[in-house]
């Protein structure tokens, strides 16, 4: 086992558990279900109001003040999304687009997945005496309803959800909660997700190790604002 630190915050959605990943193929299936009241009958379409959907989502998220607000409730911020994708497309039905979010909000919270490794590395870590924290945004019973299915409480020392704490990454609050609820110090801790503002530009700025969660292969983002201190295509390899 390599050296490791004193303790390891971990992210939560993407990263322990496959949740919001690969977007682009989730609502293109999930479009094709919808083909007939959308009047989209060829990939072409689907494809237009997918890239309309999306593209909304993403102007949406990009704002900091609504993505901080709109966290805690994402199946009504998706909702929001799909009414004013269908708007830009020059077809308004909040029904229909109410109808569409909230089938995709279930298809993936039916298609959560854990990740194969996540378990036995976490297991491996604690066993190795690092003390860890799972970090995440969202509401908090949402989030405990993920930690509860996927039998994560009692691996970690301390838990932090968004909606119970108060505040969410990439608040810089946040991590130093985590850091004084373990008793560590941040040149002795990581930060590993797959959010790179959030788990590689905002805790290294407090001197904690970023490392990446790149399970996907995307690569760093070209803008980066900082590097990361290590990228990991799997979480075996923080024990390897």
């Amino acid at each position: 086992m390599p050296v490791l630190p004193r303790a390891i915050l971990f992210d939560l959605d993407d990263t322990l558990i496959r949740a919001y990943a690969q977007p682009e193929e989730a609502w293109t299936r999930l479009l094709h279900i919808f083909s007939a009241h959308l009047d989209a009958h060829d990939p072409a379409t689907i494809e237009t109001v997918r890239a309309a959907i999306m593209g909304e989502a993403r102007a949406f998220w990009n704002d900091r003040a609504e993505a901080a607000k709109w966290r805690l409730d994402i199946p009504g911020a998706r909702r929001l999304s799909v009414r004013r994708g269908l708007e830009k497309l020059g077809r308004p039905d909040e029904a229909l687009a109410d109808k569409i979010a909230d089938a995709f909000t279930e298809m993936r919270r039916q298609e959560y997945r854990l990740y194969p490794d996540a378990h036995a590395t976490v297991d491996a870590l604690r066993d190795a005496g690092v003390k860890l924290a799972l970090i995440t945004n969202g509401a908090g019973l949402t989030q405990r309803a993920k930690i509860e299915r996927f039998d994560l409480e009692h691996r970690f020392h301390h838990i932090q959800i968004e909606g119970e704490f108060g505040q969410g990454k990439p608040e810089l609050a946040v991590y130093r909660h985590a850091l004084e609820k373990l008793g560590c110090e941040a040149c002795d801790t990581w930060m590993v997700g797959d959010n790179y503002e959030w788990e590689v530009v905002a805790p290294q700025s407090l001197g904690i190790c970023g490392i990446w969660y790149d399970p996907f292969d995307a690569g760093i983002p070209a803008n980066a604002a900082a590097k990361p201190s290590r990228v990991i295509k799997r979480l075996a390899e923080l024990v390897e």
